[in-house]
């Protein structure tokens, strides 16, 4: 596993992780063509620790072939999910924003954790990480793929685990379209 900053380890620290779903899976999708093993990332993530709480914020559409039995995989891999409708816009655009979600839930519950695991390349979370580091005193780690998560979000935690080096975290879909191979 690939870490760019120490974090302290120990085997008491409580454990809450909060994974961006829509984040990490386009991450892994538009990198490697791929889906992940939700069950392999906490596992990395977690390091051996007390686990209190692992949530994982999705966005439901009404279009999306598969996403019932993904979000049951999810729960399956013992994740409580947090869901939402994606928003379309007259324009087309669509959003699925659980940014707010997140940062008010890890707030909530960081009184009973020792760490706080943001598993996200977004930095729209940095004021959150400083937050929960200066003005809560917690340990804040953050995980995520190297080339999608902001230098900034890697810097402000006190440990990021870099997703791309977790062996056996990606897993291959029939599902995905193959690319093409470069000329």
């Amino acid at each position: 596993m690939n870490e760019s900053s120490e974090g302290i380890i120990h085997s008491a620290q409580r454990v809450g992780v909060f994974i961006d779903v829509q984040n990490i899976y386009h991450s892994v999708k538009n990198l490697y063509g791929c889906r992940v093993h939700f069950d392999i990332l906490l596992k990395a993530v977690i390091a051996g620790r007390p686990l209190v709480r692992a949530v994982a914020y999705v966005a439901k559409s009404e279009t999306a072939m598969g996403e019932d039995s993904f979000f049951e995989a999810l729960r399956k891999t013992g994740l409580e999910l947090r869901s939402k409708d994606l928003q379309v816009y007259a324009d087309g655009t669509k959003k699925a924003d659980w940014d707010v979600g997140m940062a008010v839930d890890a707030m909530r519950m960081a009184n009973f954790l020792d760490v706080i695991i943001l598993v996200t390349g977004d930095g729209d979370f940095i004021p959150l990480v400083e937050y929960l580091k200066w003005g809560m005193g917690r340990q804040v780690e953050v995980a995520g793929f190297e080339k999608t998560t902001s230098s900034r979000l890697r810097e402000a935690a006190d440990r990021f685990v870099a997703l791309d080096g977790v062996p056996r975290i990606l897993l291959k879909s029939r599902s995905m379209p193959r690319r093409a191979p470069r000329r």
